[in-house]
């Protein structure tokens, strides 16, 4: 709870500090304030309420009193009993009488009339200061003052402690890709007939895959090669270099485009060493390898699939 603020002040107060706004809050109200009222005016505890009333009434008690004393004091006095007393101590009861807003109104007239009977005092006659001989001038001529050079504009230093705002990044280009297009191009006619050739060699040929449904229907199961190989190879290096899939995806990922891109210079290497030999038929441990890799790279990719949509 935030305390109000007195005397330019938003700490909690003392009592001290409180008695003059409580005094005003005394005569505003014409009596005495109530602990609640001084606990709500305030913010102030029950204890440190109960303690400011309690002065309060002490010093319109005593107040009162001394108001009492100069009235009967004033009484006197106007009566022609002035006991010794001089129009100063007259003049000093009327005043505290006229000041004090609880005194009854026939006190306050019997103290205009105490006032306007009191001659005032004359004023004081001001000393009028002997007349002082004028210096003669001063022959010597008064040194010129040069202007005062500009003072150099000064940077406001920051606070050591704030932080610097970071500044903003400048804008970055994006690197443009069509040169990859350019360089894939011939890659892509270089591997394409590299595998179909190699596919002729181990067994790939013209299929009819629709017996009895589409007889017409063939296909060349050469080209499964560099479709299955190569496309998995470039999708499983994507998926690793992302950086947008678990880390279990991205590690296998990783180690399986490395294989199948070997695999792929691999098949390359052999289909020119059989063509440069003059083979018309591919060993069997390399028909062997090369009638799995459509079986491997489904596997790869159904296993690649499943770890991208995972989460660890």
């Amino acid at each position: 709870m935030t305390a109000p603020t007195i005397n330019g002040t938003k700490y909690p107060q003392s009592v001290e500090d409180l008695l003059d706004p409580g005094r005003q809050l005394f005569v505003r109200l014409g009596g005495p304030p109530s602990r609640n009222r001084l606990m709500r005016e305030f913010r102030i505890g029950a204890p440190k309420a109960d303690e400011l009333r309690t002065r309060l009434i002490a010093e319109a008690e005593a107040a009162r009193e001394r108001v009492r004393i100069d009235q009967a004091q004033l009484y006197n006095l106007v009566r022609g009993g002035t006991g010794g007393a001089t129009d100063a101590d007259i003049a000093a009861a009327a005043r505290r009488i006229l000041a004090d807003p609880t005194a009854p109104d026939a006190a306050r007239e019997a103290a205009r009339d105490a006032l306007a009977d009191i001659a005032p005092d004359p004023l004081p006659v001001p000393a009028v200061p002997e007349s002082v001989p004028l210096d003669a001038p001063d022959p010597t001529p008064t040194p010129e003052i040069p202007p005062a050079e500009p003072v150099a504009e000064v940077t406001p230093v920051g606070h050591p402690d704030t932080p610097t705002p970071p500044a903003k990044p400048a804008p970055v280009r994006s690197a443009v890709v069509w040169p990859v297009v350019l360089l894939a191009l011939p890659a892509f006619v270089a591997i394409w007939s590299g595998w179909v050739g190699l596919g002729g060699l181990t067994g790939f040929g013209v299929v009819h895959p629709l017996p009895g449904i589409a007889d017409g229907f063939s296909i060349n199961s050469a080209i499964t090669l560099p479709i299955g190989v190569e496309t998995y190879g470039a999708y499983a290096l994507y998926v690793w270099l992302s950086g947008r899939v678990p880390a279990s995806a991205r590690r296998f990922a990783k180690w399986s485009a490395l294989g199948s891109l070997l695999v792929g210079a691999l098949g390359q290497v052999a289909y020119h060493l059989l063509e440069a030999a003059g083979v018309t038929s591919a060993p069997w441990w390399i028909t062997t390898a090369v009638a799995c890799l459509p079986v491997a790279v489904l596997g790869m990719g159904a296993a690649l699939a499943h770890l991208v949509h995972t989460h660890d």
